[in-house]
């Protein structure tokens, strides 16, 4: 673990999503088009350390890797116990 002083750290998340269709029609499709992160770091520490903190933090981010890199994803519906089939 690295062992850094940070005075203080401030986190900006912004997402982009586009969507289409009609739930009626049962032809919505969105989509998740981007996703920016700005992480403000203020600290005395050499800049190279806090640069690789910022990779390794984003190295061990279960969220930042499930979106950069394919993740299977699967759906799984049942009524009153009973598997239901989506089509």
């Amino acid at each position: 673990m690295m062992k850094l002083k940070i005075d203080k750290a401030r986190v900006k998340v912004k997402s982009r999503f586009w969507g289409e269709g009609s739930v009626r029609a049962e032809t919505v499709r969105t989509e998740c088009t981007g996703v920016e992160t700005c992480l403000e770091i203020d600290s005395l520490e050499d800049p190279a350390l806090i640069a690789k903190l910022a990779r390794v933090a984003a190295a061990g981010c279960y969220v930042i890797q499930s979106l950069r890199n394919p993740t299977p994803v699967s759906l799984r519906v049942s009524l009153n116990g009973q598997a239901l089939a989506l089509r």
